[in-house]
Formats: structure tokens, sequence, C-alpha cells
């Protein structure tokens, strides 16, 4: 008698495997982030600001085919950054009042979408007047990022996490920085034009994807649930986003603290006007009067400075100072972005997890010692000449230069009432930006004429430049004094309010 054998099923594709493969990596993605939901807004945002740094690494990374194309030298280099920077400053301030009052996903897509218009006329120029002028051009639609990333975060995520979504979304920043030295630095050698190019397709498609989020509930009742598949469309109930780590999805855990701690809140200072209402020059006032406010402004104003410097001249730094190649400089720039992406992770969480042991000052304290980490750091990269020595300093000032901006960004929205959190971060984004404007330009000038441009300028104008760095650190210690009051503060507004 015949024995029957059934056929043997037929072998996964190559395709097939892949699939599966892409989808348990999106699976794995989405728990990290806390939900398919939550992912989606972070991936999203952070490719926002990953196109931004990539944009302005790629200027540095592209220094020495962009000098030999259009015959520019370190000052016109710094030029072309500065502008952008200047135009973006002064576009933030419109689009905080745009953020406090338009539907922001639309706002934002819409500059997302030139952004890569921008980019492609960015690749087709050729002269240096007409790339400065697309930097111009470019400054204005990047600005709207700032204030429109920072209100509807502050709406769809409680207070408790938002150092840790900060740090989620600001590790796209680093990654996009990494991006422009690493792959379009590189590109560039064969072709700046198509470094350029290659940044225009994320622009259309980060577009698409903006368009398709739902706007925020203002306010937070539309807060996004641990786990959640769908971002809330309206107003949800305070039950459907509380869980077990997050025990004030309705409150605020900084202004909860406060109030157990027995904070005194400046009476004086709590606003007694309906914020919509408020013109810009008097919401303008309120802002700068809240004195932890001014004090985090400032040193993340001068740490942003310092890392516009390194954005813009790093691989140029790391090829004179170390006598290696241009390709080997990016690498050695995309190995210190590993101590970066740490410590925007890190920074963000412990922030966090400060605040839920009762430590009010937590997220302060955090950015300040990673403030003085960097500034400490630094110096003994920058006064050796083998990379394998200066590498492990190199990562340490990095991971302290990116740890203080998540705790940083949550602490802002803890002191300041929800309905100028768009106008806040405009203005914080305009003199963060004329800061970022300032850098490449002095960096420039101090490497061409005080320190005559030498092999050895470059080094001396870094070392130079630690002064502001070591500044922010000891402004955000200052903050320590001044942060538990303003928190008060806050609280007292959003107390009345209910």
């Amino acid at each position: 008698m015949a024995v029957e054998t059934l056929p043997l099923p037929a072998p996964p594709s190559r395709r097939g495997l892949t699939r599966r493969a892409a989808m348990a990596v999106a699976r794995k993605v989405e728990t990290f982030f806390g939900g398919p939901a939550r992912a989606r807004v972070v991936v999203v945002f952070g490719g926002v600001l990953a196109l931004s740094s990539a944009d302005t690494a790629t200027v540095g990374a592209s220094a020495t085919p962009l000098r030999h194309a259009l015959h520019i030298s370190n000052s016109d280099l710094g030029l072309l950054v500065g502008v952008n920077c200047v135009v973006a400053a002064i576009a933030s301030l419109p689009f905080g009042v745009i953020a406090d009052r338009l539907r922001r996903t639309t706002v934002l897509g819409v500059s997302i979408l030139l952004w890569g218009v921008c980019m492609v006329w960015s690749a087709l120029v050729n002269s240096f007047e007409h790339l400065l002028l697309t930097r111009l051009a470019l400054g204005v639609v990047t600005a709207s990022a700032g204030p429109v990333i920072a209100s509807m975060l502050g709406d769809w995520f409680p207070s408790g996490e938002r150092g840790k979504i900060y740090s989620y979304v600001l590790t796209g920043e680093l990654l996009g920085g990494g991006i422009g030295f690493a792959v379009t630095g590189d590109v560039s050698a064969l072709s700046w034009r198509l470094s350029f190019l290659l940044l225009a397709i994320p622009a259309f498609v980060l577009a698409r994807m903006v368009f398709r989020l739902p706007e925020p509930v203002r306010g937070g009742g539309g807060q996004i649930a641990l786990g959640a598949t769908e971002i809330p469309r309206q107003a949800v109930a305070v039950e459907e986003v509380v869980d077990e780590e997050v025990d004030d999805a309705a409150d605020n855990v900084a202004h909860d603290v406060s109030r157990r701690k027995g904070v005194e809140p400046d009476r004086e200072q709590v606003l007694d006007v309906e914020p919509r209402l408020m013109g810009f020059f008097q919401a303008t006032r309120y802002i700068m009067s809240i004195r932890t406010n001014v004090i985090m402004i400032v040193a993340s104003a001068l740490g942003y400075f310092y890392l516009t410097g390194v954005q813009t001249f790093g691989a140029e730094l790391v090829h004179q100072q170390y006598g290696i190649n241009t390709a080997l400089a990016n690498a050695l720039i995309l190995v210190v972005g590993i101590g970066a992406v740490l410590g925007v992770l890190i920074g963000g969480r412990l922030g966090d997890s400060l605040l839920h042991r009762r430590f009010l000052n937590g997220r302060v304290f955090v950015a300040a010692v990673s403030a003085a980490i960097a500034a400490g750091a630094f110096i003994p990269a920058l006064t050796t000449h083998h990379p394998m020595h200066a590498l492990p300093y190199l990562m340490l000032a990095a991971f302290g230069l990116s740890a203080q901006n998540p705790p940083l960004n949550a602490a802002r929205l803890d002191i300041m009432p929800a309905p100028l959190w768009g106008r806040a971060e405009g203005i914080r984004t305009f003199l963060r930006t004329a800061a970022q404007a300032l850098a490449p330009l002095l960096f420039g000038f101090t490497s061409d004429y005080v320190f005559g441009g030498g092999k050895a300028a470059l080094r001396w104008t870094f070392l130079v430049m630690l002064v502001p760095l070591a500044l922010s650190a000891l402004y955000l210690f200052r903050a320590l004094r001044s942060y538990p009051r303003d928190v008060a503060t806050a609280a007292v507004f959003h107390a009345e309010r209910r």
C-alpha cells in the first residue's frame, strides 16, 4: 500500500522575511515608546528636529567642497549658517503666537513642505550669494518647529513624562546631526549638491505625516495613554490616561510636589488675565518676568551657542587637531555622537525620576550638573593631539552637552501657564536661535582674524568659547533657588482656572 506524503510548505521568500523582520522591529519600537500612538508622535517630531540639525551639520561637513566650489572662507561658511539662524530667530516670534491660536498640525506641515522646496533650491544654486538667499528662505520655514512642537507635546503628554518624551524627540535632533556629518558629509565629497537633494526627500515624507496627525486638544484634555493605538481627537476622561507609572496625568507632578512641600508662590506674579487674550508685548513682558525662565533661556542659548560651533566647525577641528582625513573626522564625530545620544536619553529620564521622588529641583539639578560636565570635559579633549586620548573626553562632553536639554524643556512647561506655551517657546527659540546665529560668525571670525586662520586657530577658538559654556552651568545652579517658587506660582494659576 502506497504511503501518501504531504507536500512540505514552501520556505518563506526573502521579501516575506524582510517584511516580518520590519514588523517585529516596528512592534518593539512601539512598545519602547509606550504604544503605537505615542510612537507615531515621537517619530514624526523627532524626524522634524532631525531634518533641521542634519541641514546645519551638512553645511559644516560640506565645508571643504563648498569652499572650493564657491570660493568661500570660514567666515563665509559661518555666514551661511548664521543668516539661517537670524531669520529663524525673528520668525519664531510670530510662530509662537500662531502656535497658541491656530491649528498647529497644518502650520507645521506647510512649513516642512516649503522646507523641502528650499532644500531643492539650495542644490541648484551656482553662487555663494544665491546659496545665501536660500538659507534666508530656509530660516523662515524652519522657525515653526520649536514653538509648535513644544505646544503639542505639552498637550499630548502628562507632566511627569515630559522629560522622557523630550529625550526621545531630541534624540532625533542628534541623529540628524550625525546623518549630516557622516552621510551627507561623505556624499558631499562627491557632490555637495546631491547632499542637499538627499535632505529634501525626507522633508516631503515628513510633511505628509504631519498633515495626517490630529490637532491636540489644548489644555491637556487629549493626552495619549500608554498603549494607545490612536491619538485622541477630542478631550478624554482623566481615568483613561492614568496608569501605574504616571499618577498625575490630569495634574502636574511638579505642581503637586510644590504644594506638598508647602512652597510659597509669588502672589504678585500669578497671572490674573486670560492668556489667550493677551497681546504680544503683554505676553512677552509676563513670560520674561519669570526669573527661572530667563535663567534657563540664557543657559540654553549658551549651550546651543557652543553646540552650533561644533556642528559647523567640528569636522574641520578634528581634521586639524588630530591629523586625520575628512572621512575619518566625520566618523569620529559620529562616534562622539553616541555619547550625546546617551546623554539626551538619560538626562530626561533622570530628571523625571528625581521629580517623582519628590525632589522638586530634580530637572534643573540634572541640567546644571550636565552643563558643568560638558565644560570640564572639553578642556582635556582640546589640549591633546591624539584622537584616541581625546575620544573619551569628547564623548563625555557630548553627553553633558545634550543631557541638559530634555529636563530643561520639561521644566519650562512646568513654570509657564499652558495657554502661553507656544509664545514662551517662540521667545526662547528667538533668543536661542540668535545665539546659534552668532556662533558660526564668532567662531569663524575668531578663527580667521583673532588666531590668524592657522592650523591651531580652531583649537584656540574652541577653548576660548568654553567660557560661555561654563557660564551656562553657573546660571543653571542659580535657577535652583528660583525654580520651586515659580513652579508654585504656575500651580496657583492652573488651580484657579479649574
